[in-house]
């Protein structure tokens, strides 16, 4: 319970910090909402191609896995900038426990990526998706999960590294392949047979599968499964690297 009471002050004050510029909302959700204008029609004419009815119900699914991603491993600039300002010092000699200061600020992480996945989701029915509402929903909580593991890694990145220098490059190099090869934008049935092996071993690439077919109101396929499990297993390793590097601020 301790740890429960810590992480939600450090929750509430992250929240607040937000609060203060909640253009954040926006910006988070602007690169997706330009793909789904912009990228998005372009999947009209070859919708037959790929399979599928709806291009928005294909493609919405992978903003959301983009999104809940990619967006939260940028969360530990953010971090970075708490420890040049003194923040972390002060509460690295507070009696709240390591793992309250890291579940506080991914439960800012997971309401902001809320906020936006649901913006994105109601932007992809007014655009024409066809999607129950029950596997969209299901669909934005695997999301949410991947997001809360990629902002605990991202945090713990950001602590290793101490170095905007050293970490975005270091990002850029992780989402780069990631985006390409997890099918968020295009079906890797699309591509060649080697590019579809080197798909295979993308662990997002499963989430990524499991949320179309959520979207898709398919939620007792193997897909789903799978995606669940590999989205739990990056969670825990994410929340690990999290709390050990919190913890190393204190050796």
């Amino acid at each position: 319970m301790q740890l429960l009471r810590d992480a939600t002050v450090v929750f509430r004050r992250q929240v607040r910090l937000n609060l203060r510029n909640p253009a954040w909302v926006l910006l988070g959700v602007a690169q997706p909402i330009l793909y789904l204008v912009l990228f998005a029609p372009l999947l009209g004419p070859i919708a037959a191609q790929i399979g599928v009815e709806n291009a928005y119900t294909f493609f919405v699914p992978g903003l959301v896995v983009q999104m809940g991603l990619f967006g939260a491993l940028y969360v530990g600039f953010g971090l970075l900038a708490e420890w040049r300002e003194g923040v972390l010092e002060a509460e690295r000699v507070s009696p709240a426990s390591r793992g309250a200061l890291l579940l506080g600020r991914l439960g800012r992480d997971v309401l902001q990526l809320g906020i936006q996945c649901l913006v994105l989701v109601g932007a992809g029915y007014a655009f024409g998706m066809d999607a129950p509402l029950s596997g969209a929903l299901a669909g934005v909580g695997l999301a949410l999960l991947l997001g809360a593991a990629g902002s605990a890694l991202s945090n713990a990145i950001a602590l290793r590294t101490r170095s905007e220098e050293i970490m975005a490059p270091l990002v850029n190099v992780v989402t780069m392949p990631v985006l390409l090869l997890s099918g968020i934008l295009l079906p890797m049935t699309l591509g060649p047979g080697w590019l579809r092996t080197v798909s295979d071993v993308m662990p997002v690439r499963y989430v990524v599968d499991a949320v179309r077919s959520a979207f898709s109101g398919d939620l007792a396929v193997p897909a789903v499964g799978t995606g669940l499990a590999v989205t739990g297993t990056l969670l825990v390793l994410g929340l690990t690297a999290g709390v050990l590097a919190f913890r190393r601020e204190d050796a």
